[in-house]
């Protein structure tokens, strides 16, 4: 069994490439895999391990500048959900591309999880899921405002393309972690909306602490390593991955016409041309003799 360990924190790093080293060779010490960013705002990422690697790593992270007091979340799988370890420099730790966002200036309102379901279902409060489409897709909160965004950086252009919908109504946005809220939320009051709430924790802290008889959430959790989704109490979903799109899919998905391991699947078919889909099935050859020699790609989901 693997420990999952979800981080985010929002600090001022004046020399983050300095940190990347240090950090990365910690992590192959401890047999700790997945990825972390730095950026000159923070840390984020998602990595998994042993347990005591994992603590070694939260130990590390909790002595670099304005960290002492971050906050993590846990889980478990099965089996290894990253291949490799991998710490990258970004310009940020989630791309929403307006510089003037900043969330160590001023957020939303945080809720609790146990407090979620009494907003939401309050009539002047719209929630909105700030999710990309495909994760959205396998699941949400009961009502929740679905903006259909490929990516974070899509939001900006939709709030302003919808906000006049929201006008005298209360905001509550949530996402998988926390991370994106605390940029949506701040750009939000940035734009004079004046009562924000963001879920504390996101929906993993929610899955983790609501009993499912009391929930409002509605499907699965897509997550970004091998598990793909989660359900309450963190257990492993049903989703499995396509290769190709990146697209979480049901086990049932994989008996659809479209779908051909590594190279297509029904929601992507269309997307790629003759000479993408030949190099995905190259990828997808050697992935299949890396996994025959008993070892992990190094192109496998991360």
């Amino acid at each position: 069994m693997f420990t999952v360990c979800a981080l985010y924190h929002f600090t001022r790093f004046d020399n983050h490439e300095a940190l990347r080293a240090p950090l990365l060779e910690l992590c192959q010490k401890n047999s700790i895999t997945g990825t972390l960013l730095l950026a000159h705002e923070g840390i984020n990422g998602t990595i998994a391990g042993p347990r005591a690697g994992i603590d070694a790593v939260i130990a590390h992270i909790q002595t670099l500048p304005g960290c002492a007091d971050f906050e993590w979340k846990l889980s478990t799988a099965a089996e290894k959900p990253f291949p490799r370890m991998k710490v990258k420099l970004k310009k940020e730790i989630v791309t929403l591309g307006q510089p003037n966002v900043d969330p160590k200036a001023h957020v939303g309102n945080y809720v609790n999880p146990e407090d979620w379901n009494e907003l939401i279902q309050s009539p002047d409060v719209v929630t909105i899921d700030t999710r990309n489409d495909y994760e959205v897709a396998i699941g949400t909160f009961q009502g929740a405002v679905d903006p259909e965004t490929a990516t974070f950086r899509d939001f900006p252009a939709w709030w302003e393309e919808n906000k006049e919908r929201f006008h005298n109504k209360r905001v509550a946005m949530f996402c998988t972690g926390g991370i994106r809220c605390e940029k949506s939320t701040n750009y939000l009051m940035s734009q004079g909306v004046e009562d924000v709430y963001h879920l504390k924790g996101g929906i993993l802290k929610y899955l983790e602490e609501v009993p499912q008889e009391d929930s409002t959430w509605e499907g699965e959790c897509f997550v970004f390593d091998g598990r793909v989704s989660v359900g309450h109490g963190l257990k492993e979903g049903p989703h499995v991955l396509c290769h190709a799109c990146r697209r979480p899919l049901m086990p049932e998905d994989t008996n659809r016409p479209e779908y051909e391991a590594g190279v297509s699947c029904h929601q992507c078919i269309d997307e790629y041309s003759e000479t993408d889909k030949a190099r995905f099935r190259e990828r997808q050859k050697q992935m299949e003799l890396a996994r025959k020699r008993g070892e992990q790609h190094i192109i496998g989901v991360d």
